[in-house]
């Protein structure tokens, strides 16, 4: 089994599927940097464009399905004017997180420059790979399997990055992937309802500050929303100071795996 498939297994045993350039201690949110540079604080803005310039790499490359270089492609120019415009536009009252909001505005970008491109050159069909012969026919399918290969190891570098990232933020908050194994819920109907409390967490930007500030759960403010106990809580605390990581944290792989990119809503029992 290849080394990206096992992680994706122990993740999925862990959580279920269902669908940085500062620590992690001294990180501020971005939806505080974003209302900072909206309130003119201008020179926030180059620092913040820089510290999350990953991310706009990984969303757009994930959209174009390779890996793009800032150094040669137009689509990283066109995914950070998005992420630029985002700032801009960004709205905290709307409920969204300004990352899932950053994404939806630079696919958006991405998607009007496509098809920009499409209307201003010649685009070769499919079909008309039946009309070579020889070499010529050849060297198409060599170079085609060449950037799928290409792709897909970029696509598990990225996704073992995100991992040791995430072990690393872990680790601030005092908790190892082998304890996580450990903590995890069994039950789907448990985990669906830890994502929802997740979610929950990871939307309140006072709770979140708690959170970074004092490396655990606000348990007292949760209990105020999550409609579990404090038992269930504190049981499942490893548990969900991860989700609520990998909700706020810059891991699009993850968050494509574990579905917490859609605004997912859901009940289920106590854990």
């Amino acid at each position: 089994m290849r080394w990206s498939g096992l992680l994706l297994v122990l993740f999925k045993r862990w959580f279920g599927k269902s669908r940085r350039d500062d620590g992690p201690a001294s990180r501020e949110l971005p939806e505080a940097i974003v209302a900072r540079i909206r309130s003119g604080e201008e020179e926030a803005v180059g620092p913040f464009l820089a510290a999350y310039e990953p991310f706009v790499i990984k969303v757009a490359s994930r959209f174009c399905k390779r890996y793009i270089d800032p150094s040669r492609d137009d689509e990283y120019s066109i995914a950070l004017q998005g992420f630029h415009e985002a700032i801009r536009q960004y709205d905290d009252k709307a409920g969204k997180s300004f990352i899932g909001f950053a994404e939806t505005v630079i696919r958006r970008r991405l998607i009007d420059h496509l098809r920009k491109e499409q209307r201003h050159a010649r685009i070769l069909p499919y079909s008309s790979l039946e009309e070579q012969e020889g070499e010529g026919r050849l060297r198409w399918l060599e170079d085609r399997q060449s950037m799928r290969h290409f792709a897909l190891e970029r696509e598990t570098q990225s996704l073992r990055q995100e991992i040791e990232e995430l072990g690393a933020e872990l680790s601030d908050y005092g908790i190892s992937y082998t304890e996580l194994a450990k903590h995890a819920p069994k039950h789907a109907d448990s985990r669906e309802n830890m994502q929802r409390i997740a979610k929950g967490i990871a939307e309140d930007a006072k709770l979140m500050t708690l959170m970074r500030k004092k490396k655990q759960l606000p348990i007292k403010e949760i209990l105020a929303f999550a409609g579990v106990t404090r038992k269930t809580l504190e049981r499942n605390r490893k548990y969900l100071i991860a989700l609520v990581l990998i909700r706020t944290g810059v891991y699009l792989h993850l968050q494509d795996y574990l579905g917490t990119s859609s605004e997912d809503e859901g009940g289920g029992s106590e854990a």
